[in-house]
């Protein structure tokens, strides 16, 4: 059973939403993904948001465009949380997306990352689930390590090339 809803609008939204289904098969997370118009099929939408729960759904991630109704119709359905990531627009750079998403009413939060930001969106939801689930937290832990040496790999790579550390 999926955890973790991931809905777009489009098509074209997917080489950016994919990036959070990627974090998700890296942490072994399972997950469904799909493309609703919440404003060209309203009811297909509707019943969506108002099943996932009873589908095993625990985090939502909605990625959306201009108007950016989706993630904001999410919060508004469905329980638990939503993520929010907006969609970069040729009009106005995605702070269309942004600003539709991150302002929303009181009592309807959407957690909202960065434009074009569905890789922390993914990571945002395994932190979420790893509140109550310790093996998740270790993974978490150890990817973060990961990182740590990856950025200290490319610092010692630097030094080797011949450029000063800070303390020089």
């Amino acid at each position: 059973m999926a955890k973790v809803g991931i809905i777009m609008g489009s098509d074209s939204d997917l080489p950016v939403m994919g990036k959070a289904a990627d974090v998700l098969e890296e942490f072994g997370i399972s997950y469904e993904i799909t493309i609703i118009s919440a404003h060209r099929e309203p009811d297909t939408f509707f019943e969506y948001a108002k099943s996932a729960r009873s589908r095993g759904i625990k985090v939502l991630i909605a990625g959306a465009g201009m108007a950016a109704h989706l993630p904001g119709m999410c919060a508004a359905i469905f329980p638990l949380p939503v993520i929010g990531v907006p969609m970069h627009t040729k009009s106005l750079g995605g702070r269309d997306s942004l600003y539709s998403i991150v302002q929303m009413p009181s009592g309807i939060p959407v957690a909202t990352v960065a434009i074009d930001g569905a890789k922390n969106a993914g990571i945002l939801a395994v932190k979420m689930l790893a509140i109550s689930d310790e093996a998740l937290e270790k993974k978490l832990a150890d990817y973060a390590a990961n990182m740590e040496k990856e950025v200290k790999a490319k610092d010692a790579k630097l030094k080797e090339k011949g450029y000063k550390d800070y303390n020089n």
